[in-house]
């Protein structure tokens, strides 16, 4: 009963926007259109497996990205690098059995070598005592709230410092070692090479 993290496939996004949008009202909705923009632009977009069924995924940006997000342009206003976590979603079946620390172990080994930050929000509108004490567990703190454009929800904006990140810094500077674990995922360019 392993659990397995991996980059996403293309074919899996029309079970990645089913899981979406029955994860309740802690986590915005999604449409096959918007889905597919952050398919194409995620820095980090990864699923867990559990005995061969996927149950659950994890969308992250780093900064300097083009990502539409208020949330995501909040820490852009107040962090220089960071890396912000989008979204999280483990099947409401699977909560609880270590799905979410698989994944935050992993987005965390992923970003402590390029990022000094880690960087999400969790609602205040809902019933999140469990999903604050979870990042408060996890080494998030908050550093401020703000309340998103258009939907008057409040989001405590929550940051976690990556203390392998200055080591990493000063032993490799900004070139790391190739090899397969640390590989960035390929996302779509735009015609001027940047990011879209």
């Amino acid at each position: 009963m392993s659990i397995v993290v991996r980059d996403v496939r293309e074919h899996e996004l029309d079970s990645i926007l089913e899981l979406n949008n029955a994860a309740g009202p802690s986590i915005l909705p999604l449409d096959a259109g918007r889905l597919r923009r952050l398919y194409d632009s995620a820095e980090y977009f990864r699923i867990a497996e559990r005995d061969g069924a996927m149950v659950g995924f994890l969308i992250g940006f780093g900064s300097g990205s083009a990502h539409d997000s208020s949330n995501y342009d909040w820490f852009g206003t107040h962090y220089r690098d960071f890396f912000y976590i989008d979204r999280i979603v483990v099947a409401s079946r699977r909560r609880g059995g270590g799905v979410g620390r698989a994944f935050y172990a992993d987005v965390q080994s992923y970003a402590e070598v390029r990022y000094p930050l880690l960087t999400c929000e969790v609602f205040l509108e809902h019933d999140n005592d469990p999903v604050r004490l979870f990042h408060g567990s996890f080494g998030f703190r908050e550093v401020g709230q703000h309340v998103m454009p258009g939907t008057d929800i409040r989001a405590s904006m929550l940051v976690k410092d990556l203390c392998s990140y200055p080591w990493v810094r000063e032993t490799y500077g900004g070139t790391l070692p190739e090899v397969d674990w640390l590989q960035r995922r390929q996302v779509t360019r735009t015609a001027d090479g940047a990011r879209s």
